[in-house]
């Protein structure tokens, strides 16, 4: 049977209502987390409210 690890990994959004992140600096990450074997399954938004994004999280997994 195969068997899977998790990992998640909160991405903190920038500017005076959220929302805004670096996205080369966002892709380096992701790119770390892929060259240690962790492939990505999920990416979501939290919301902090009229449209605007406080957080950003993404799933990983890999077999163990």
């Amino acid at each position: 049977m195969e068997r899977w690890e998790y990992k998640t990994f909160k991405y903190k959004t920038g500017g005076f209502m959220g929302g805004k992140l670096d996205p080369e600096e966002f892709e380096a990450h992701l790119n770390e987390y892929g060259s240690q074997g962790w492939e990505l399954v999920s990416c979501f938004d939290t919301s902090m409210g009229q449209g605007a994004s406080r957080d950003v999280i993404v799933v990983f997994k890999r077999r163990r």
